[in-house]
């Protein structure tokens, strides 16, 4: 399938975002616990996110060498845009605190998502030229602030859609229900660490 196929409707993304904690911190630990995921689950991006581990470039060739030898379309790398380049990822994952790197990215042909929890911060990802956001915390996630819901993802998506600009919806979802329910408001897809373990 083309990757632009993914962003044209009905098509539902499901992505997995990767943890040290949960998938190891050890080249064979991570692919291993990386093809059981990838095994059990229809995942169309995938994003390795590591903020511990010292050795980062070892894992995250790993983990895109994996990826990509299971054919998932998008193989992105949270927040490390050199490294990004350096290894050929398709895209990065930025952090809520790096708008003022999504110009740089682009400029070097990387798909960007950048991470937000306001109308605001869509807003900016928008202007300064961002593929897409992740709108979180959708649902209960501890330590994430309140949980934004359903009824406001739905007015977010709402107004993104006028720009077909997509929106994924993240945090705290982690059964099929909720999956469902996000899915609902016509938001682009939805992204988990936990659903996919």
């Amino acid at each position: 399938m083309k990757k632009e196929a993914f962003f044209k409707p009905p098509f539902f993304i499901s992505y997995l975002i990767s943890d040290p904690e949960l998938y190891g911190s050890t080249p064979k630990a991570l692919s291993s616990a990386l093809q059981n995921s990838i095994s059990k689950h229809h995942i169309d991006m995938i994003c390795f996110r590591d903020k511990k581990t010292k050795d980062i470039e070892s894992l995250a060739s790993t983990f895109l060498n994996t990826s990509k030898r299971f054919d998932i379309p998008f193989v992105l790398i949270n927040s490390n845009i050199k490294l990004a380049i350096k290894l050929k990822f398709d895209g990065v994952h930025l952090t809520s605190l790096q708008f003022d790197d999504i110009e740089f990215a682009k400029q070097n042909n990387l798909f960007v998502i950048i991470s937000c929890h306001t109308e605001q911060e869509i807003e900016l990802a928008y202007t300064k030229g961002a593929d897409g956001v992740t709108y979180s915390p959708i649902f209960f996630k501890e330590d994430k602030g309140e949980p934004k819901g359903c009824a406001n993802l739905l007015k977010i998506v709402k107004k993104c859609q006028k720009n077909n600009f997509f929106v994924i919806a993240l945090g705290g979802i982690i059964n099929n229900l909720q999956v469902r329910q996000v899915q609902s408001t016509g938001v682009k897809g939805f992204a988990s660490i936990r659903y996919f373990l």
